[in-house]
């Protein structure tokens, strides 16, 4: 038994968990172990990834520490009860811990560290219950408790919280100061481990939400370092699993995001459906829709949103791939009306653009200008570069499609461009080359738009983006010197064309998946450039010029 005990914290001081927890549960066997090897056996079975057995073990722990008098450390096994069976999604008994522990340095009131731990999560609770000001004084509570104690894991707690508090009250730059000052004391190995991996994914999760992809990229490369120095560490567990994919997916590496987001939801399923496991299907779904995988896509999307989590604005993008664009725009116009917390908003907004633009380029009712302002805003005050590109993507496109100003909408999706490349993010920035090849096509600089639309078509090969290869091919083959025809933009060529068939307005508008007034817009528009007065005159023209 002795020996049994003393490997077992010998190896937990190595951060050997599977050999602790191996080593100490043996030692167990043979004798009752007491309340401080209990607890050290229990976060060692949790760093190892044998979650269920450390909660059992934790409440053993907190059991006979009350049985010998230790209030304190019984009400702290009660904290981490609470946050690890908050964590597996089981909200009522997370919460009959968290009471039963308050309760414990209440009656009678101690003076303790603990104090300080259980206010942590209450402090989150009142900031997901939209009580930003009640939040934060939670968290400072429990700061002025973790320094007067010297609880390097409560401190850093409290200043993670803090930082989230002002992150959603709009004062993102202050916000993401103080989560990179916790950062830093995590990688600097001041925090215990499972703090450590608490506050990583929280932050993560968050860069995300404020579209700070770079900086949530960095931060897992300093995190992947430190848990590759505990080789028996078993890290990112469920919705970190999420983020992790996120990341490798901006950074161009679908295949492992593929994985990651796979595992996500293989672990998030049991032992019961985690309330995440709509987020990891979503990801899938992502992943998926992006690949042209459009079945898997959509099942993806319907078992997100069966675990509570909204399908928008992935699901009205896959429907605009897969060429249902009225079923696309009736999806975002909805999600644009419903969703209103602003990080969310902003996914929305882009896609807002992007699907109605695809359905009405004259943007007759003027939503797609407002959405772009809109989402310039949003992208002025919360600061994230990622988010600018976005913005300055989404102003370029209706300078180009819905103004015809190609001169103009190069300035910003040249500055979305540039963007792109600082943040590593190869899909997004093809994207924006795509737009950019048309508007030098349209300028009559052919050489440059094939550089643009060439280096495009090559980073969606790289990747596996199949339904973006065929998009931008299909822009390659239908490249034409437009400066010498009469000034028409590729669009109204095609509606030319058409014209000279015989076609109706409304045969037009059905085969190019156009409103009949954004037809009639390119008509007359047509008629205006090239000096013409009827359709039939229209048909000679287009035979003339050899364009039929």
């Amino acid at each position: 038994m002795g020996s049994a005990l003393e490997q077992g914290r010998d190896a937990f001081d190595r951060a050997a968990w599977a050999t602790a927890a191996d080593e100490l549960t043996k030692a167990g066997e043979t004798s009752a172990l007491a309340a401080p090897d209990l607890e050290l056996l229990a976060q060692a079975c949790y760093l190892a990834g044998r979650d269920t057995e450390s909660i059992v073990v934790l409440e053993q722990a907190h059991h006979a520490y009350l049985a010998s008098g230790e209030v304190a450390r019984a009400a702290r096994c009660g904290y981490l009860l609470t946050m690890s069976l908050t964590f597996r999604g089981e909200g009522a008994r997370s919460a009959g811990w968290l009471a039963r522990s308050q309760r414990l340095v209440d009656e009678p009131p101690l003076d303790c560290a603990e104090r300080g731990f259980l206010l942590v999560p209450l402090g989150y609770g009142a900031l997901l219950g939209s009580d930003p000001a009640a939040a934060y004084d939670i968290f400072e509570r429990a700061l002025e408790i973790g320094t007067r104690f010297a609880e390097p894991d409560l401190v850093a707690l409290a200043r993670h919280g803090q930082g989230q508090v002002l992150i959603r009250t709009g004062q993102a730059a202050a916000g993401v100061a103080l989560l990179d000052e916790v950062m830093t004391s995590l990688t600097a190995g001041e925090v215990s481990p499972i703090t450590t991996g608490v506050i990583y994914c929280a932050v993560v999760e968050t860069c995300f939400q404020i579209c700070d992809v770079e900086r949530a990229r960095e931060w897992t490369s300093a995190l992947t370092q430190w848990c590759a120095a505990q080789p028996e560490l078993v890290p990112y567990r469920g919705q970190c699993l999420v983020h992790r994919s996120e990341v490798m997916q901006y950074a161009g590496e679908w295949g492992d995001a593929l994985r990651q987001a796979e595992l996500a939801r293989d672990r998030l399923s049991v032992p019961v459906p985690h309330p995440a496991l709509g987020v990891a299907m979503y990801q899938l779904a992502e992943l998926h829709r992006l690949a042209g995988r459009f079945a898997d896509a959509e099942a993806c999307y319907r078992a997100a949103n069966e675990h509570g989590y909204h399908p928008q604005p992935g699901l009205a993008l896959l429907r605009l791939a897969q060429g249902r664009t009225e079923q696309a725009v009736a999806a975002i116009r909805g999600a644009e009306r419903e969703v209103t917390e602003r990080l969310a908003r902003s996914k929305v907004l882009a896609a807002y653009v992007e699907i109605v633009l695809s359905a009405d380029e004259s943007d007759g009712d003027g939503s797609v200008r407002r959405a772009a302002d809109e989402l310039s805003e949003l992208a002025s005050s919360i600061g994230a570069p990622m988010l600018a590109a976005t913005a300055l993507h989404a102003k370029g496109a209706v300078l180009l499609v819905v103004e015809d100003r190609a001169q103009d909408a190069l300035e910003p999706l040249r500055e979305a461009a540039q963007i792109w490349r600082s943040q590593q993010a190869q899909y997004d920035g093809a994207r924006t080359q795509v737009l950019l090849g048309i508007a030098r096509r349209l300028l009559g600089d052919d050489d440059t738009a094939s550089l643009e639309l060439d280096g495009a078509r090559r980073v969606f090969q790289e990747l596996g983006a199949r339904p973006d290869v065929e998009r931008v091919e299909l822009v390659i083959s239908s490249s034409r010197p437009t400066g010498t025809v009469g000034g028409l933009s590729p669009r109204e060529l095609e509606v030319l064309r058409l014209v000279a068939t015989g076609r109706s307005n409304a045969a037009i508008a059905d085969e190019l998946v156009l409103s009949d007034r954004t037809v009639a817009r390119h008509v007359s528009n047509i008629f205006a450039k090239l000096g013409l007065t009827s359709r039939s005159a229209a048909t000679a023209y287009a035979y003339q010029h050899h364009l039929v």
